[in-house]
């Protein structure tokens, strides 16, 4: 069985995330803004359905979706890009698959302890970013 998500985490790091950004093609002033931001997450995990928020002070981003069903997703706030998006259990780690005008766009989520773990991918970047949970 899965792990259950559900929780209020604050972030603690990133790696990579100016090159990441670079990959998904964000100008240059968007993509030193983001690297300043310290996002937070909050998760609601409720059986197979999710939603997933990205707390920034500039916007908030969220992803409400069922495990295992394919939808399309409005990247608009992040790239403008829409793409279609599954997201689905690998033994522990929860793994996004994005299918749109970028290869090898996702993420994958995990917890080691009480910290969660972020890997986002596109193209060939790999950015890192993890959280430390406080409720």
């Amino acid at each position: 069985m899965p792990p259950n998500l559900t929780g209020y985490y604050r972030f603690v790091s990133q790696e990579n995330m100016d090159n990441y950004l670079r990959a998904l093609d964000i100008n240059v002033v968007l993509r030193k803004l983001v690297c300043l931001l310290k996002p937070d997450k909050e998760i609601i995990h409720t059986g197979d359905h999710m939603v997933i928020r990205t707390i920034t002070s500039l916007r908030d981003y969220v992803m409400d979706f069922d495990v295992g069903v394919q939808f399309e997703e409005d990247l608009g706030p992040v790239d403008g890009r829409k793409c279609q998006t599954t997201v689905s259990w690998e033994g522990d780690q929860l793994v996004c698959k994005q299918l749109g005008e970028k290869r090898n766009r996702g993420w994958r989520h995990w917890l080691e302890g009480d910290r969660l773990h972020l890997r986002m991918t596109a193209e060939d970047e790999v950015c890192v970013q993890v959280f430390q949970k406080v409720k």
